[in-house]
């Protein structure tokens, strides 16, 4: 291996860890922005519409000036169910699922978002994963649902999934169905395109709904910070470091820096949410990443050809 070839690796897995501390960071941003049941700050619809509606000005800029075509009429099913997802779905599912939670309990529950990606990718282009995989998913499914009960009894809310925990499962299959639909065009447009397109497409709806739901009362500067995070970086420039790292250093070396990425939310709440580090967070948090890391090892090296889709959370 040339010394050329090795620091090509090297960037491209630097460049892979930065797009995943900038992902890891959209759930302690969003909590901060959308604020807590007993202190509100910007509505959930508002965060969803307006950082879409951000990274949708910042990706008409950038495919101005790459002059990208348009998209072909067979892409753009696929570029409309991503959209559904990743601009809608999940970031208004975590973001009403933050105002009741903390962003370190959401930490573990998103975690099985690589394994719901894989899982949907079989699904949807379909695809067979070796039995193994389907295991592991499982387990990593199960440690969620014990987890979630688990806190639902520590805070006296009965037996059960709690409301939160709910939204946050939901947010984890928007994402992935929207992740596989995006990966199905990203061969013929490019992966920076279509995130960019996907914002672009989006933005008709985003905008008017970014106006029809402004705040009407005062809203604290790092919440507006917190958005501005969100819309620029984990909506849009974290997928360009992302898909370059990817592309320099490999998908399966680089992707499995994503393993990071719950611990790096659970770390960043601290300083920027003041929540406090318990054992059973980062024990379970520890349990569901091992679970994606062997489920993951699972589809790379499957018993029939299988093209998973690694992605981080947005």
């Amino acid at each position: 291996m040339t010394d050329a070839h090795t620091q090509r690796e090297n960037r491209g897995l630097w460049l892979g860890l930065l797009g995943v501390v900038i992902f890891a960071l959209t759930l302690p941003m969003t909590r901060l922005a959308t604020g807590t049941v007993e202190a509100p700050q910007l509505s959930p619809w508002f965060v969803t519409f307006a950082r879409a509606a951000l990274a949708g000005g910042l990706s008409a800029l950038y495919l101005l000036a790459v002059r990208a075509p348009w998209p072909k009429a067979a892409q753009r099913g696929s570029l409309w169910l991503s959209l559904a997802g990743n601009v809608v779905g999940y970031p208004l599912l975590l973001g009403w699922a933050l105002r009741h939670v903390t962003a370190s309990h959401a930490a573990v529950i998103t975690a099985l978002l690589p394994l719901a990606t894989a899982a949907a990718a079989a699904w949807l282009m379909h695809q067979r994963a070796r039995w193994g995989f389907w295991v592991f998913a499982g387990l990593g499914s199960g440690l969620v649902a014990v987890y979630s009960v688990l806190r639902a009894m520590q805070m006296g809310h009965g037996v059960g999934l709690s409301w939160a925990d709910t939204l946050l499962l939901g947010a984890v299959i928007a994402a992935s169905l929207g992740y596989v639909a995006g990966a199905k065009v990203t061969a013929s447009l490019g992966a920076e395109k279509v995130i960019s397109w996907v914002c672009v497409m989006a933005l008709p709806i985003t905008l008017p709904g970014a106006w029809l739901t402004w705040p009407e009362h005062a809203i604290a500067p790092t919440a507006w910070l917190a958005l501005l995070y969100v819309g620029v970086f984990s909506m849009w420039a974290g997928f360009f470091a992302w898909f370059r790292g990817l592309s320099l250093g490999g998908p399966l070396r680089v992707s499995q820096t994503q393993l990071l990425q719950p611990f790096i939310s659970i770390l960043a709440a601290v300083p920027l949410l003041g929540e406090s580090l318990d054992a059973m967070t980062l024990g379970f948090a520890l349990l569901v990443v091992l679970t994606v890391f062997m489920g993951r090892r699972m589809t790379n090296t499957p018993a029939t050809p299988i093209t998973t889709v690694s992605r981080s959370t947005t």
